[in-house]
């Protein structure tokens, strides 16, 4: 019996997988998306100075993660309520109940509608930066939300007009097809990481590590060392040392290929800034901060610490050093 049930989980997790990559494969789907993504830049681009503002709100940079997961659980947990309150409905037939169900099924769907649009716009930020296989299955996983979202608009006018049964139907349909879509979300999320911290191993060190001459740290320019394992990438500006994790929290990318503009550190990838002195996000689509450690220079050499220690005082210059915590 163990063995049976163990061979079902298999051949379903194959299918899965099977079905996974199919879609994955669909490279007929890069011009369209590629166009599409042009259209968003333009779009943003029509915001003139207000666009940091505007993307960096859908991005969730406000909010030190990305917004679309907390709005996608939301339209999955009213518009479930709404198949539940529209089975009451049917449940109770000709009573007076009924038709408060139906009423209260309503208002539900109409804040699962709103909720959806929401996701959609912050889903359509995060997918604009992924590439190939992912890109493809982003690209499938919104056009099934789109369907979906069509027919609970369309749903709601049949409400509205009690026309319930073909609008209860419509709402099922929906609500199964933006299950498969949601599906493929978890697995852009669990499997390739997409809207998760990449950022890596960090640094907890305690000890102050020498890392490089200080005279070999050029200003503006950034420089990668590694400390216990963890890479770790120093900057230097205004005669401050900062000391960061070296992969972006976006889409890990090698942050040693960035540069310092102003006081911010660059990512090379899709241009997320971070304050070198903090981490925090200055402009996404990061959403995530950059870890940060603590840097001094002693004895001509830049030293580092993981940022659970606090400094010492009188062993730091505050000229010397950018101090962080984490």
């Amino acid at each position: 019996m163990a063995d049976r049930k163990r061979r079902r989980i298999s051949a379903l997790n194959r299918r899965r997988a099977e079905v996974i990559e199919a879609l994955g494969r669909q490279e007929w789907l890069d011009r369209p998306s590629y166009r599409f993504e042009n259209v968003l830049s333009f779009a943003f681009n029509s915001f003139g100075t207000a666009r940091n503002r505007v993307t960096n709100f859908l991005n969730g940079v406000w909010l030190g993660h990305p917004v679309h997961p907390p709005l996608a659980s939301l339209a999955s947990g009213v518009l479930g309520a709404t198949l539940v309150l529209d089975g009451i409905q049917v449940a109770l037939g000709e009573r007076p109940e009924a038709h408060h169900a139906g009423r209260l099924a309503g208002h539900t769907l109409g804040v699962g509608i709103l909720a959806n649009l929401g996701s959609a716009a912050t889903g359509v930020t995060d997918w604009q930066h992924t590439h190939e296989r992912d890109r493809r299955i982003g690209l499938i996983h919104g056009l099934l939300n789109l369907g979906a979202t069509g027919l609970y608009s369309w749903s709601w006018v049949q409400r509205r007009r009690h026309r319930h049964g073909r609008a209860q139907l419509a709402t099922f349909v929906g609500y199964g097809i933006s299950m498969f879509s949601g599906y493929l979300g978890g697995h852009l999320v669990f499997a390739s990481g997409i809207g998760t911290d990449q950022s890596g191993r960090r640094l907890d060190t305690r000890e102050w590590t020498p890392v490089i001459e200080d005279a070999a740290l050029a200003d503006g320019k950034l420089h990668r060392v590694v400390v216990d394992g963890v890479g770790v990438v120093l900057a230097r500006a205004d005669r401050n040392v900062a000391a960061v994790g070296e992969f972006c929290p976006h889409l890990a990318a090698p942050m040693v290929d960035g540069w310092v503009d102003r006081g911010n550190i660059v990512c090379p990838w899709h241009g997320s800034q971070f304050d070198a002195c903090t981490g925090e996000v200055v402009r996404g689509p990061a959403s995530a901060p950059l870890p940060c450690y603590q840097a001094r220079t002693r004895n001509g050499m830049v030293e580092v610490r993981g940022a659970g220690q606090p400094a010492i005082a009188g062993d730091i210059s505050p000229v010397e050093i950018v101090e962080v915590a984490g």
